[in-house]
């Protein structure tokens, strides 16, 4: 019998041109599919990455998925994490995950190939927790922490203001250290006018600062005093002297007057309002006074309760200068140059009452009488 060649050859011909057309089919599906798939747990894909990559790093980070969106140890706490200078995207993943920060460093590498965050990463120290996921991590290593911090202490702050934002600046302090300090300053630690006993309220002079991100409680609050001195005392000490007000009676004064004024220029004029008051012995009725003697207000979220209510009006405060005559036992605030200026050199009226306009510009009219200043009320 005659035998025909190839017999055979054509199932296999078809099953290996089926299996190519289902490859094919499969790729374009891939294709399609999987970087949508990807965009939607990862986020947008690196425009500078074609389709072929968008696919392969996408399908990568699919399937280690777990190692990327779920932390490594949710009970871990922060550390610092330095990455090099020329330190390669394969060095960083390798030592974060030899650390036990991510547990996965070729998911890590392909997250960031994936995102285009492999060219971001700067060297520098970096605050990390296997707490975060990967792909915080990830995010986090474009910024690295500068080892320097530019803090800008606002005139008018209270002390705990001023310790809320050195933790908001990132500064590795606790708060409640640099508070026990200020609340209870050591002797070498007080500036001029504060005596045994005394706290640092009105101290902390206001203004811009470039400080270590480590640095202590300590250093920082000799920071702030040390600017006080060179900056407040050394050139109006002795214009408070001459108003009759010690150092401290001045920047009580001064802490007064920067929190009612909201116009700088009006400042020497609310200084004035104040010193008529004293020279006749009449209580200053300064509702910021109040609102120190009152504290931290939980439904407002301010140190500064604002409107007050008639009860916060008969707090039984040494602070509270409607019900006690004189100043108050020290700063409210720490206030800043244009205030302790104002006490210096303060205007010359005949003023005794000021109250806001009703116009919400900031500015005060101003009365000699109380029948004057009741005229000048909102209608």
């Amino acid at each position: 019998m005659k035998q025909t060649s190839g017999g055979c050859g054509k199932p296999v011909l078809f099953f290996i041109l089926g299996l190519l057309i289902l490859v094919g089919l499969w790729a374009i599906w891939s294709i399609d599919r999987i970087p949508k798939l990807a965009e939607r747990s990862f986020g947008a894909a690196s425009p500078h990455l074609n389709v072929i990559d968008k696919t392969y790093y996408g399908t990568l980070i699919l399937a280690n998925q777990n190692d990327l969106l779920i932390p490594f140890d949710p009970g871990d706490s922060n550390r610092l994490f330095k990455i090099q200078d020329g330190e390669s995207v394969n060095s960083v993943a390798l030592r974060l995950e030899q650390e036990g920060l991510i547990a996965n460093s070729q998911a890590f590498r392909a997250y960031l190939l994936y995102a285009g965050l492999d060219t971001g990463m700067k060297a520098g120290q970096y605050s990390l927790s296997a707490s975060m996921t990967a792909v915080d991590i990830a995010h986090v290593l474009q910024s690295a922490i500068t080892e320097e911090i530019t803090f800008v202490l606002l005139a008018g702050w209270r002390s705990e203001e001023v310790a809320e934002a050195l933790s908001s600046y990132g500064f590795y302090t606790d708060p409640m250290d640099f508070l026990d300090l200020v609340r209870n300053p050591p002797e070498y630690l007080r500036p001029v006018g504060v005596g045994e006993g005394d706290t640092l309220e009105g101290y902390l002079y206001p203004g811009e600062y470039v400080l270590k991100r480590k640095l202590g409680a300590e250093d920082i609050v000799r920071a702030f005093v040390n600017r006080f001195e060179m900056e407040a005392y050394s050139r109006l000490g002795s214009a408070w002297e001459q108003q009759g007000l010690t150092v401290k009676e001045a920047i009580t004064l001064a802490s007064i007057v920067e929190r009612e004024a909201i116009v700088d220029d009006e400042m020497p004029t609310i200084a004035s309002v104040f010193y008529n008051r004293l020279g006749i012995s009449m209580k200053l009725d300064s509702d910021p006074t109040v609102q120190y003697a009152v504290g931290y207000n939980g439904q407002q979220n301010t140190w500064w309760t604002n409107p007050l209510s008639s009860q916060d009006l008969l707090i039984d405060s040494y602070y509270n200068t409607y019900q006690y005559q004189g100043l108050p036992p020290g700063p409210i605030c720490n206030p800043g140059m244009s205030s302790l200026v104002a006490v210096a050199y303060p205007a010359q009226t005949p003023y005794y009452y000021f109250r806001a306009k009703c116009d919400e510009s900031g500015q005060h009219s101003f009365a000699v009488t109380y029948e004057e200043h009741l005229q000048n009320g909102c209608p």
